[in-house]
């Protein structure tokens, strides 16, 4: 992450996730949803169009996350629309604001 601020926020109000833990440790940031923690390093100088990061999320309720997030007006990444994939997978996708890849998917 390049801003603590932003990120906690995107994911907070994006995605619904919550900060866990009780402290607030100068450049690291824990965010948590249902049983998924994602843990955040400060990077100040990541540019995010050269960031490959990626993470994939298993849920067993795909279709109310992706209506959820459309409800929020969370950005769905322009290649990553909820499909069924090939490999037996419903997913999509989206963007955090360090160009983070976040895939959702369930097994079909």
């Amino acid at each position: 992450m390049r801003d603590k601020n932003a990120t906690r926020e995107f994911y907070s109000k994006k995605l619904g996730f919550k900060q866990y833990g009780s402290g607030d440790f100068e450049g690291y940031l824990m965010m948590e949803k249902d049983r998924i923690q994602i843990h955040f390093f400060e990077f100040k100088e990541l540019n995010p169009k050269e960031n490959y990061g990626q993470v994939y999320i298993r849920t067993n309720n795909i279709d109310e996350l992706y209506t959820s997030l459309l409800d929020n007006k969370t950005q769905i990444h322009p290649n990553g629309p909820l499909e069924i994939k090939p490999w037996g997978q419903k997913e999509f996708s989206v963007l955090d604001p360090d160009n983070n890849l976040l895939t959702f998917g369930q097994s079909i």
